[in-house]
C-alpha cells in the first residue's frame, strides 16, 4: 500500500520524509522559445530561465525540540512514585526548502512542518551565504509558515502566479533540497488539480505533479515556464518517502492569501461561509438532475451565517467561486478557509435545474452558528457548539459535526456535552475557547455522551 509522506528530512527522529507538489502555467511559449535554437545557435535549454529564479529558492535547516508527551505517559499523580521520570522532549534537526517572495523585506515562505518546533532556523542561499531567520507567522491547517531573514542584502524573489489558471498538462519545474544534497531542479507536468481527501492537512486543494520530488523538497518552489510561483511542494505518495511520480503542492493563490494574513496579523483570520455539505456523487447528481459530479452539495445552512444571508439553501450545489469551477466540497472548504473574514466572493449555484450566482460576504470563523474560532483550537473546526441549557449538566453541547472535519477526526459526536478541558470546568462556549487558547502539548476533554462519561485525549 502506498503511503503519503511529508517532504521534510528529519534527522535524529524516526520521522518521515515529505510530500511535494507541482504546478505550471498554460502558456508553452517560453518552452518553445527555450527549445528553439535556430535564432541563437545555442542548445535548447531551460537554463536561462533557471538562472533567474534559482537564487530565490533556499535551503532551510532547523534545530529544535519535540514533545514526547502522550496518553501512556499521563500517569495518575498517586502512582508516579513507582515509575521513573520519563523524558518529555527530544532534540531534533530537520532539512527543508523555502522560497523568497519579498527581496526587500527578506520574506521567505516554507511549510509549517519544516519549521514546527524550531528553536533555531538557518537559511542557506544559492550563493552559499548562511543567514539566520525568525518565524513571523505560521498556520498548521494549511501547512504554511512565513520567515524573515536577518540580513536582506542582494536577495532575489519569485513572483506569484494565478494558480486558478493552471490546467492539467501545463509544464512545471520543481526546485528544492532533496535529501540535503543541495539545490536540485526537476521538471514535469500538472497531473491533476483540486486533490483533496488525502488527510495530509486540514485544508486540501492540492496540485498533483509528476515532477520528481523527494524528501527535503518540502517548502520548495513549483514554477511555471515564466518563472512564476504556482505552488509550494508539500508531500509525495510513495514507499518510504521515495518518488514514484505522484507529488502534491499547495496552490499559489492559497499560499498567497494565507501568507498575506500571516504577515499582516501574525495569524490567519479565516472566512466562514456557514454550511455543512458533502461531495457530489453520481447518485446525488442524478437525483437532483445535475449533469456532472463536480461541485459541493449543501446539506445544511447555519442560521445567521453568511450563506443564509446570501440566500444559499440546503439542496443547492455550489459550482464556482469567483468564476473558477469548484471540483469538490474539499476544494471549496480549503478556498474559503484561506480567505479572510469580510472577503466578498461570487458563488455559482445550481438549483432546480438552473444556474445562478450570488454574492457572499464571509463571516469570521467565530461568528457563524456558534462555531468555535480556529484561533482557539483548529481541532474543533467543523463543529457547531452551544452552551448547554440543561442546568444539571452545564457545559458545551456539540450541535453538529461536519463529515471529514478536524472535529470528527478528534472524535466528537453530535449530542456530546463537553464539561472539562484539562481538568478545568467549562460552562459556556466562551469558557471552552478560553481553555483552548492556553498553550499545551496535550488536551483532555471530559465528555458526557448519553449516560456515559468519556475522555478524548490528543497529544501535539
Amino acid at each position: 500500500m502506498q503511503k503519503i509522506n511529508r517532504l521534510c528530512s528529519v534527522l535524529g527522529l524516526s520521522v518521515s520524509l515529505a510530500l511535494i507538489p507541482v504546478s505550471a502555467y498554460a502558456d508553452a511559449t517560453p518552452l518553445i522559445r527555450a527549445m528553439s535554437a535556430e535564432n541563437s545557435g545555442e542548445m535548447p535549454s531551460l537554463a536561462p530561465l533557471l538562472e533567474k529564479v534559482v537564487p530565490a529558492v533556499v535551503n532551510i535547516s532547523v534545530n529544535g525540540k519535540k514533545s514526547l508527551r502522550n496518553d501512556i505517559m499521563e500517569i495518575p499523580e498517586q502512582f508516579r512514585f513507582f515509575f521513573p521520570e520519563m523524558p518529555r522532549e527530544r532534540s531534533f534537526k530537520a532539512l527543508g526548502s523555502g522560497v523568497i517572495i519579498d527581496a526587500a523585506k527578506g520574506t521567505v515562505i516554507t511549510n509549517y512542518h519544516v519549521v514546527d518546533g524550531a528553536d533555531e532556523i538557518k537559511v542557506t542561499l544559492h550563493d552559499g551565504r548562511v543567514i539566520k531567520a525568525k518565524k513571523i507567522g505560521e498556520d498548521q491547517q494549511t501547512d504554511i509558515a512565513v520567515l524573515e531573514l536577518e540580513k536582506k542584502d542582494n536577495l532575489t524573489a519569485i513572483p506569484f502566479s494565478n494558480s486558478d489558471k493552471l490546467r492539467v498538462g501545463d509544464f512545471v519545474i520543481a526546485i528544492g533540497n532533496p535529501f540535503g544534497l543541495g539545490q536540485t531542479v526537476t521538471s514535469g507536468i500538472v497531473s491533476a488539480l483540486g486533490r483533496s481527501g488525502l488527510n495530509i492537512e486540514n485544508y486540501e486543494n492540492f496540485i498533483q505533479t509528476d515532477a520528481a520530488i523527494n524528501s527535503g523538497n518540502s517548502g520548495g518552489a513549483l514554477l511555471n515556464l515564466r518563472g512564476e510561483l504556482v505552488g509550494i511542494n508539500t508531500a509525495i505518495l510513495g514507499k518510504a518517502g521515495g518518488n514514484i511520480g505522484i507529488g502534491f503542492a499547495i496552490p499559489a493563490n492559497m499560499v498567497k492569501s494565507t501568507t498575506d494574513q500571516l504577515i499582516k496579523h501574525g495569524k490567519v483570520k479565516r472566512g466562514m461561509l456557514g454550511i455543512l455539505g458533502t461531495e457530489v456523487t453520481e447518485d446525488l447528481a442524478r437525483n437532483f438532475d445535475y449533469k456532472n459530479v463536480n461541485g459541493a452539495f449543501v446539506n445544511e445552512v447555519m442560521k445567521g451565517s453568511a450563506a443564509e444571508k446570501a440566500g444559499i439553501k440546503s439542496g443547492d450545489i455550489l459550482t464556482s467561486i469567483d468564476g473558477s469551477p469548484i471540483s469538490s466540497f474539499g476544494q471549496l472548504r480549503a478556498k474559503i478557509a484561506t480567505l479572510g473574514a469580510g472577503t466578498k466572493i461570487r458563488l455559482g449555484i445550481f438549483r432546480d435545474g438552473k444556474n445562478s450566482e450570488v454574492e457572499v460576504v464571509l463571516d469570521s470563523s467565530s461568528e457563524s452558528g456558534g462555531t468555535v474560532s480556529r484561533s482557539a483550537s483548529p481541532l474543533f473546526e467543523g463543529a457547531t457548539l452551544g452552551t448547554n441549557s440543561d442546568d444539571d449538566k452545564g457545559g458545551v453541547v456539540v450541535k453538529s459535526v461536519a463529515a471529514d472535519s478536524p472535529a470528527e477526526n478528534l472524535g466528537l459526536k453530535k449530542g456530546d456535552i463537553i464539561v472539562e478541558v484539562n481538568k478545568k470546568e467549562v460552562k459556556s462556549v466562551d469558557d471552552l475557547e478560553g481553555a483552548l487558547k492556553e498553550k499545551d502539548s496535550f488536551i483532555a476533554l471530559r465528555i458526557i455522551r448519553g449516560s456515559a462519561v468519556i475522555y478524548i485525549t490528543r497529544s501535539f
